[in-house]
Parts: structure tokens; sequence; C-alpha cells
């Protein structure tokens, strides 16, 4: 009985152990299977295959994250470059602005320089530290004094035109009033001396920044443009200094005299360097306080 039951259960088992055989030589054979092309493992192709979206996924996220960090990196050094960049351009400017300072500078000394040539007086080269800005700029503080041996009424000028005359001094500074201070004056001439009888004293008007020229006989030929230069006349300024140009004129007639106004040739609102000429005016002779019809042996 027992043998019969035995025999039973083999063969009711039978199929199963035969399923497991099946099962356990495909997967035998599914291991050692390879593909005919590239001799790989098919199991291996297999797990790749199914593998592969998650790779993808993940290779792509990795790929931003470093892109981003790449980007991140580039942007710290690209705002380095550019502060440095920033940097070497603001000296450069600066440079640039020195040089053309500088530049302009020795323009103006030279043309004080040629000056000393064509008026043929001794100057003395000075600063301008201060400006008195209660008067519209009408007098101005330079850096030389009497220590440099200048001296009251001494004309101050630059190389294109008169800028007035020192009325203040101390040992190492001096005080100028400009020629377009209202009590500032000097005697002018329309043109070259000895060629026109344009003749008029010339006094500042203040704020306005420009100069009246009066008493210039309405019969004479005055026109915009024209130099005005001084005369001498005044025993502060020496001949032949320019003292600007006609900016505008009223036209005289034979009792009336033009309405000139003029443009100083000094820029006076820019002043940096002025010259001091040392100039002294000849001494005028003393008039003879003697009666005419006195006898000057008797005593």
């Amino acid at each position: 009985m027992a043998a019969i039951r035995t025999q039973k259960e083999i063969r009711q088992r039978a199929p199963i152990w035969l399923g497991i055989l099946l099962l356990t030589n495909l997967i035998v054979m599914t291991l050692d299977a390879r593909d005919s092309v590239t001799r790989q493992r098919l199991l291996r192709v297999w797990i790749q295959a199914l593998a592969s979206p998650a790779q993808s996924v993940t290779s792509g996220a990795s790929g931003a994250g470093s892109n981003l960090i790449r980007q991140i990196v580039n942007f710290r050094s690209t705002a380095q470059e550019n502060e440095v960049l920033k940097q070497q351009l603001a000296t450069a400017q600066l440079q640039l602005r020195n040089a053309e300072q500088a530049a302009a500078e020795n323009t103006r000394l030279q043309a004080l320089l040629n000056l000393k040539e064509q008026t043929g007086y001794e100057q003395v080269t000075a600063r301008v530290i201060a400006r008195d800005s209660s008067t519209w700029f009408n007098t101005i503080t330079i850096n030389r004094g009497s220590s440099a041996g200048i001296a009251l009424n001494m004309p101050v000028v630059t190389g294109t035109g008169i800028v007035g005359r020192v009325i203040a001094l101390s040992p190492w500074t001096a005080q100028v009033m400009m020629i377009t201070d209202e009590k500032a004056a000097a005697g002018a001439i329309v043109g070259q001396l000895g060629g026109s009888g344009a003749l008029g004293p010339v006094r500042g008007l203040g704020e306005s920044g420009l100069i009246e020229m009066r008493y210039v006989s309405g019969l004479e030929k005055v026109e915009v443009g024209d130099y005005i230069l001084t005369t001498g006349q005044d025993g502060i300024y020496p001949p032949g200094l320019t003292v600007g140009e006609v900016a505008q004129v009223k036209s005289g007639t034979a009792t009336q005299s033009h309405e000139i106004l003029i443009r100083p040739g000094a820029k006076l609102d820019q002043l940096e360097e002025v010259a001091v000429l040392l100039y002294h005016p000849p001494q005028r002779p003393a008039p003879d306080q003697t009666l005419p019809n006195v006898d000057k042996s008797k005593k």
C-alpha cells in the first residue's frame, strides 16, 4: 500500500520536477546566451535596456548640475575679470586726465614765457590760490608776493590778455583786482597804437563779465571783433597788451561817442596761472608850479 502511494506521488510530482528542470535549463541557457553579432550576454543587454531610462534621467540631472556649477564658476570668474577691467579703465582715464591737465598747463606756461619775449619785461609766474566769490570773482589771490619782487599796482596778465592789477600784498601772496571789477580801469585803443584814433578808457562792469570802453569818438570806425590794446597812459599797464575784443558796439555820431562792450581776452573764469609784470611806469615830469611872470632867479 505504501509502495503504491509512493509511485502515485511520484507521478503527481513528476510534472513539477520537469517544470523545475526546464526552468533551470532555460535560466542556464539565458545566462549563457550571447548576441550573434556583439557576442555580449543577452542578460546584460536586457538589464542595460531596462536600466537605460533611469541612467538617462540620472545622467541628465548630473549634467545639468555640472553645467549649473560650471556657469556659476564662470559667472564669478567673469565678474572678477569685469571688476579688474573697470579698475584698469578708471586708472587709464585718470592717467589720461592727468596727461591732458599737464599738457594744458605746459601750454599756458609756454604762453607766459612767450609773453615775456613779446613784452620784454621781467615777470613772476604765479598760481591762483583763491577767488573772492562775494564780488563775482572780480578779485583773485596768487601765491607770490613782495618777497618775489611784486609791488602794488603791478599789472597781472596771461598769454591772451590782461587780468588786472595788484591791490594788496603780503610777503608770500598778493591780491589782484581783475579788469572786470567796477573799480578797475585802463587806457585803451581800438586797433594798433599809432594806427587808430579810437582812444578811450575801459572799465569793468562787475558781474556781467564784460568791459566797457567809453568816450570813443563816433567818427572813428569801430566794428565787432576789433582788438582792444592798452595805451600805457594809465600808469599801470604798459602799452600794447591785449585787453580783449569788441563784443557789441552801438555806433555814435559826430556829437555822441560809441557805446562799446568788450569781451576780455584772458579767460578770467578759468585762471590757474598768471604772470605779474615787474613793470614800473616811466616817471612823469613834475609840473612847474611857478608863475610864468615870476623871475626864478629872484628869491
